[in-house]
């Protein structure tokens, strides 16, 4: 990102995430995505009059969750508000969420610099429908109409790019691992509207901000930013105003263009939702929810490191899909070496899943015991690291236990009279390779090494043949 001396950036995050309930927030229609236009709707979807809507009691639990996933205060007492406008794709001409009393606020997520990004609050409410633009005429589909959806509104706490697209990393890598919602962008699970502006460094009050809308690629994300940091900067530089506007990001343009006035609270009217009841909930119900969300990830990356001693990067990887990290853990129980299990799963099973929906969901099914027996037995020394990987291949083909591939023969390790012996061959019928590696030439003992090695099919621990090696000549 481009930084202008004279002007900083600041901006603010509002990031909705559809719910994975079953069905709509205030009816039973289901949630799943796609479908024929229109076909997943009802009365209460499309706001008919006289009918009723019934609050869905897992939304709310969602909501608590995602809020205490985040570090949020839960409000004990919140209501649903009417929030008013007019547009093609609210067919009530209002929107049911939350204004004045929402389910969670005053959280925050901390960055890798260890700044925490201040999160205002935490909403319910419902997801409007979509328009669908074709051949120069605009339709309008409801299926999406009334799903369940938080609005997780940061403070203006965001002062570069990357630190916009490391919350969102961070906060989807939350939400999904708490299983609340699969925060798929690209389906419009997750999408974000970025509010902008930018002052002179050291200013303390805020410029005159502009708002991108519906935004479902990190990719983007960034590159918008970009764009309209450096728009905001130059405009000012030359004399002109920056005017308070919603605006879309144009992906094949790289440019942002207004779309309308930006509206502040008051333009929604918002009053108490009327036929919805408050929701109240207890002290004892939030700890339940407490108790029942699963080890925070980046706490379980930093675990895995210190308790099975991989590495950071290859903990990140993991830990990203969830099926996959629990997989991990359950196949190296009573393992000497887990970074073997990271190693073949890296190499192995994701070259498998090549897409990240196959990964989030582990579409290649093998049993962890299965997997712990392949492990055992590289710990054991009765397979070398390629032996056990092509090994991982039939498995993750047939879902087999190991033993089914492999003979007695197979399986017996030469004892360590045997090693010695070898060991002492590979000396004596190398002999360039010992006058190399005294001459200062480390590589030369490799091939003494290899030698082994190959004459035990690699049975035996590589470490150990060159500890013997290394006695023997030096």
């Amino acid at each position: 990102m481009v930084i202008y001396m004279k002007y900083e950036l600041v901006a603010g995050l509002e990031t909705h995430i559809e719910l994975s309930t079953k069905t709509k927030l205030f009816c039973g229609c289901t949630t799943e995505f796609g479908g024929e236009q229109n076909a997943h709707c009802c009365p209460i979807c499309i706001g008919l009059p006289g009918t009723l809507p019934k609050i869905n009691g897992a939304a709310i639990d969602y909501t608590i969750m995602a809020g205490l996933a985040t570090n949020c205060e839960i409000s004990l007492y919140s209501r649903m508000d009417r929030k008013n406008y007019v547009y093609p794709d609210l067919p009530k001409a209002y929107q049911v969420s939350q204004f004045d009393f929402p389910l969670c606020k005053n959280g925050f997520i901390e960055l890798s610099s260890g700044k925490k990004i201040r999160i205002n609050r935490i909403h319910l409410e419902e997801d409007a429908g979509k328009l669908v633009h074709k051949n120069g005429d605009v339709y309008v589909d409801y299926n999406r109409g009334c799903i369940p959806l938080i609005e997780v509104v940061t403070e203006p706490d965001f002062r570069s790019a990357d630190e916009i697209l490391e919350y969102i990393e961070k906060l989807r890598l939350t939400i999904k691992n708490i299983g609340v919602s699969d925060c798929k962008m690209q389906e419009g699970s997750m999408r974000c509207d970025v509010n902008i502006s930018v002052r002179p460094f050291g200013a303390e009050k805020f410029g005159t901000r502009t708002e991108i809308k519906n935004m479902n690629s990190i990719t983007f994300i960034g590159k918008a930013i970009e764009y309209e940091y450096a728009r905001q900067c130059e405009l000012l530089d030359e004399g002109g105003k920056v005017v308070q506007e919603t605006l879309h990001y144009i992906e094949s343009e790289n440019i942002t263009t207004s779309a309308r006035d930006k509206e502040d609270a008051q333009d929604y009217r918002y009053f108490p939702e009327p036929d919805i009841v408050p929701i109240v909930t207890t002290a004892k119900r939030v700890e339940e929810l407490r108790q029942s969300l699963p080890e925070n990830p980046f706490v379980r990356m930093v675990r895995f490191e210190s308790d099975y001693g991989i590495a950071a990067e290859d903990a990140k990887i993991i830990v990203r899909y969830k099926l996959i990290a629990d997989f991990f853990e359950d196949s190296v129980k009573n393992i000497k070496s887990p970074r073997n299990a990271a190693n073949l799963i890296i190499s192995s099973l994701f070259r498998r899943m090549p897409t990240e929906t196959e990964k989030e969901d582990f579409s290649y099914r093998i049993d962890a015991a299965h997997f712990n027996e392949l492990l055992t037995l590289l710990d054991e020394g009765k397979l070398s690291a390629n032996q056990a990987k092509t090994l991982f291949e039939k498995m993750l083909d047939e879902n087999k236990s190991p033993h089914a591939y492999l003979t007695e023969a197979d399986l017996t390790a030469p004892d360590d009279g045997e090693i010695e012996k070898l060991c002492r061959d590979a000396v004596d019928n190398n002999q360039k390779s010992v006058e190399d590696y005294k001459a200062g030439k480390d590589k030369a003992l490799q091939v003494l090494v290899g030698y082994v090695m190959k004459a035990t099919k690699g049975k035996c621990d590589g470490a150990l043949v060159k500890e013997t090696i290394l006695k023997m000549i030096s």
